[in-house]
């Protein structure tokens, strides 16, 4: 950080990012559309799959457009936002959990006061919290939330409870959001969301015991890793990841695919020590484990506390999910909640964030103002900006990016039957 801005988070403080992001990660259902573009270089994501709230044709579309610029039209910034995001999830001063340098040189440049809330535990119950409120056309409380890419943003949209952003007000988005973010499959046009944060769902091992380069999900069927193999038990990174190591892309998958998928799962089973809902992280820093499932910023944030851990993108592919800005229905300061969200897409006020955050930027500009950060700051400050800056989990490669799949949608009867297929592989 700059010598004029707070200490850097202690190791307790970066240890403890860890839980809400593998808690929010258990609770992700299995969504998102189509396969990222085969190089970071194209101009956009193009996307598979339809958006559940999209326009019907041309017309509407024009129609819906329209509309919403007649809505924004109307707007006036208010001094006020109340915003809603995960436990942990910004940057804070470690002498003051409370303040977030972030949100203050906000405050300060804008005259938008923020009430910061972090009251999104999971996805699934933060929609029931709030789904009764917008069916009845009342505000949630607030303008600004944070949702992951899936089933609950799905539904979000296809009930008419997020308002379309205000493309011309959206500047720095357009101006430096990498193509990772612009365009997503489950929002094309960024219609209604900008991203937070994201992260991938690839392998993670101790390259000390297992004693060679972990290159493909092939790898955690080898018999020499006996007892020694993570992997996660859930319905969504499991399934997905196991349809990449037959070779499938998830998006496009089948239910003989899925039954394939089984297969080499229950081939796998009499290696594997534990299926892992959260806690992974532990004891493959402990040796308990030495290879795994794992999330990216989670291997990060490891190695920040002291493990000497890899994470490896198999050369089959690998999972990406993505955290969304976005602002409900009836929401009573829409414009200042715009004014935040492309606010943050500025270069150096994306450094701050990721410099606590330690999972993927969307802005990638944001590595050249954490090096100079890194040029300015003294000590082990120094070294842990130099190791964020340069670091392919928070800033991965283009041949990462070009391996990297949405989950696969699911309709309510496909969903009973990945359900009914996977789910006995963790539970037995």
């Amino acid at each position: 950080m700059k010598s004029n801005e707070p200490d850097r988070p202690t190791p307790d403080l970066v240890r403890g990012l860890l839980q809400p992001r593998l808690s929010r990660r258990s609770a992700l259902q299995v969504g998102g559309l189509g396969a990222l573009a085969s190089a970071l270089a194209a101009c956009g994501v193009s996307g598979g799959g339809g958006n559940n709230a999209a326009p019907t044709n041309a017309s509407q579309s024009k129609s819906q457009s329209k509309a919403a610029q007649s809505f924004w039209d109307q707007q006036k910034k208010t001094g006020h936002l109340d915003f809603a995001n995960w436990p942990l999830y910004i940057d804070v001063n470690p002498k003051n959990k409370n303040d977030h340098p972030s949100i203050d040189l906000f405050e300060k440049q804008t005259g938008i006061h923020v009430n910061y809330q972090e009251v999104i535990q999971e996805n699934d119950s933060f929609f029931g919290k709030i789904q009764p409120e917008l069916s009845a056309g009342q505000s949630t409380g607030y303008d600004l939330m944070v949702i992951t890419n899936g089933l609950y943003l799905d539904k979000l949209k296809a009930l008419g409870y997020l308002i379309a952003l205000d493309q011309k007000r959206m500047t720095n988005f357009y101006k430096y959001a990498s193509p990772l973010v612009k365009n997503p499959s489950y929002d094309p046009g960024n219609r209604f969301t900008m991203a937070w944060q994201s992260g991938i769902t690839g392998i993670g091992y101790d390259p000390k015991r297992v004693g060679h380069k972990i290159t493909s999900w092939a790898d955690l069927q080898d018999p020499k890793l006996k007892g020694k193999i993570g992997m996660f038990g859930d319905t969504q990174d499991m399934p997905n990841s196991a349809l990449l190591a037959i070779g499938v892309k998830p998006e496009t998958s089948t239910v003989a695919d899925w039954k394939k998928a089984v297969t080499w799962l229950k081939k796998q089973q009499p290696l594997v020590r534990k299926y892992y809902d959260q806690n992974y992280i532990d004891p493959l820093s402990k040796g308990d484990i030495w290879v795994s499932m794992a999330w990216s910023g989670d291997i990060y944030q490891a190695n920040a506390s002291g493990a000497n851990l890899k994470f490896v993108v198999p050369k089959e592919g690998g999972v990406l999910w993505t955290d969304n800005m976005c602002i409900p229905k009836y929401a009573k300061h829409p414009l200042d909640a715009l004014t935040y969200m492309d606010f943050v897409y500025q270069p150096k006020i994306a450094a701050m964030l990721a410099e606590y955050i330690n999972y993927i930027t969307p802005v990638s500009s944001a590595q050249q103002a954490i090096k100079q950060d890194a040029q300015k700051a003294k000590g082990s400050d120094k070294a842990d900006l130099q190791l964020l800056a340069t670091s392919p989990l928070i800033f991965p490669s283009r041949s990462d990016f070009g391996r990297l799949h949405r989950y696969r949608v699911l309709t309510a009867s496909e969903e009973s039957v990945w359900n009914g297929l996977f789910e006995p592989i963790y539970q037995s």
